[in-house]
């Protein structure tokens, strides 16, 4: 399979670009990005939440995302601020760029999909867009070790899937329209660690449900050996995994509490190779 199936569209990409807009990636990413150089590339941008910030500093930065909804978005917040990015419509492992990178990072978007052999494309695509001496990173906000996903996913199982909420989560946004977003875990396969959630995004007035759209992710949930392993295997150069940023909720694998890893790994070489 080569379609990436994901959530991020209509409603659900309208949601993001109104209110999904901050949090700590953004300083982490910026220092990477000033320890390693430019230009950099935004891998999985959406609707701009760290590109824009990062364009917005004057930083010689790209994006690329599969959703042609969240590019709107982020294109359209961009020129509302006199910006005007790169942005390219692509999937991670399809990627075909105009240039290469020193800094290159993958922020909360890797395994999404659900496909692992598109996740091992992708890495090769991402390598193949280094240039020499250049650093891929991607963060693991999910991840946790074999024996914490397997005991998770085994209890967590049975009950698949989840009922909706009643009710979720109300915003309201520029414009004033109410919107309310609901989601669920519906399937979960222990084995090939991949979670398979829903969305529903909907426009209420007068306290009216009035519209309602519905979508379906796939997620594959990589532990830090996993990913450290595809690294490796796409030709990567010192591949390590590092404390990143704090941020509520995330899993970590064994580390202080809430802080996510992030794995960094560099090209030595731009020389062409094999993209498989």
């Amino acid at each position: 399979m080569d379609h990436v199936d994901t959530w991020h569209h209509g409603l659900v990409a309208r949601w993001w670009a109104e209110f999904n807009v901050d949090g700590p990636e953004i300083d982490y990413f910026r220092g990477l990005i000033a320890a390693h150089g430019v230009p950099a590339l935004d891998a999985g941008c959406g609707t701009g939440r760290l590109l824009i910030p990062l364009l917005r500093d004057g930083i010689d930065v790209d994006g690329v995302d599969v959703s042609d909804h969240m590019l709107a978005h982020c294109r359209e917040r961009a020129e509302r601020e006199g910006l005007a990015p790169r942005l390219l419509a692509q999937p991670l492992h399809a990627l075909e760029l105009p240039r290469r990178y020193r800094t290159i990072f993958v922020c909360g978007s890797f395994g999404i999909g659900g496909e692992p052999t598109l996740d091992a494309r992708a890495i090769v695509r991402l390598r193949g867009a280094l240039q020499a001496g250049g650093v891929l990173a991607i963060d693991l906000p999910d991840a946790t070790d074999r024996a914490r996903w397997q005991a998770w996913a085994e209890r967590a199982l049975p009950r698949m899937p989840n009922p909706w909420p009643d009710t979720g989560e109300q915003q309201v946004a520029a414009d004033g329209t109410v919107l309310e977003m609901r989601s669920r875990i519906s399937n979960v396969d222990p084995v090939g660690r991949v979670l398979t959630m829903q969305i529903r995004v909907g426009i209420r007035r007068n306290g009216a449900l009035v519209d309602e759209e519905e979508y379906t992710l796939r997620h594959s949930v990589y532990s830090e050996g996993q990913l450290i392993a595809l690294l490796v295997a796409a030709g990567c150069d010192d591949v390590h995994a590092v404390d990143g940023y704090q941020a509520a909720g995330a899993i970590g694998s064994g580390n202080a509490e809430g802080v996510v890893r992030v794995v960094l790994a560099s090209a030595e070489s731009s020389a062409a190779f094999d993209r498989r």
